[in-house]
């Protein structure tokens, strides 16, 4: 899909890899809508690319709809989705009190919290956008869409701790497959993928040398992802039409270890 002159939405762009890739969607000619819960970054995004922005959370059907309603009322139905939206926690299923050594067991609110964002909110965006997408006009081959989503490597090889993390992302990676086979008939892609280690404004909170142990576990290039790598990915998986219901790693060659 040509990108230029496009209507595109990406979701968590207010900051890290769905910043990145608004700004790159952007920079290549599409029309893009910020969605985010942040009004004030995301505005600020909005306004330093010409977009828009749609104040929203994912995990509210109602307030889904109306951003996608305001996107479309500045541009247009959109043809191109990117589900960066996201939240990462960490527990472990069983843990014990540093003090009395007690067990304690797993807060189940933040295995929901994981699912409802990451999982459940993604799929949402896609519902919705897809909703709209099958009545475009088609483009060469047929096309009428693309949609990219992100899960991580911590779908295929999550860390201690990260069960709620691993199992959310770990559902968008498997339901990419049979959402493109719902869709192949309608002219719209799904493609997938899943970041390594990255710069994001979380990693960036960490100290310096925590995030240069992190990169020296990259075989190579021996460091942490940048969020422009991953947009650059995405624009990628946009425009080449023959890449449908794919999942891709971007992580240079790591494999987690289990902490």
């Amino acid at each position: 899909m040509n990108i230029n002159g496009a209507a595109a939405v990406v979701t968590g762009a207010a900051s890290g890899l769905g910043e990145a890739t608004a700004r790159e969607l952007a920079r290549r000619g599409a029309k893009v809508a910020v969605f985010d819960r942040d009004p004030e970054r995301g505005q600020k995004v909005a306004s330093e690319i010409g977009g828009v922005f749609c104040e929203v959370d994912v995990t509210s059907d109602e307030k889904v709809a109306s951003a996608f309603a305001r996107a479309r009322e500045a541009h247009g139905q959109e043809r191109i989705l990117v589900n960066c939206a996201g939240v990462a926690n960490a527990a472990k299923t069983v843990s014990r009190d540093k003090g009395t050594k007690a067990a304690k067991m797993y807060p189940i609110q933040q295995f929901e919290l994981a699912i409802q964002i990451n999982l459940i909110g993604t799929f949402r965006c896609i519902a919705h956008s897809s909703y709209g997408m099958v009545d475009l006009d088609p483009l060469d081959d047929g096309e009428k869409g693309v949609i990219i989503d992100t899960a991580s490597v911590a779908a295929e090889d999550g860390q201690i701790g990260q069960a709620a993390y691993s199992a959310s992302k770990g559902g968008v990676l498997a339901m990419a497959l049979p959402i493109a086979r719902d869709l192949m008939g309608e002219g719209v892609r799904v493609n997938t993928i899943l970041p390594g280690v990255f710069k994001t404004p979380m990693v960036a909170l960490m100290p310096p040398n925590v995030q240069e142990a992190l990169g020296a576990q990259v075989p190579f290039p021996k460091r942490l992802g940048t969020p422009e790598e991953y947009a650059r990915l995405a624009c990628f998986l946009v425009e080449n039409r023959y890449m449908n219901a794919a999942s891709v790693r971007l992580d240079g060659g790591i494999r987690m270890a289990p902490r």
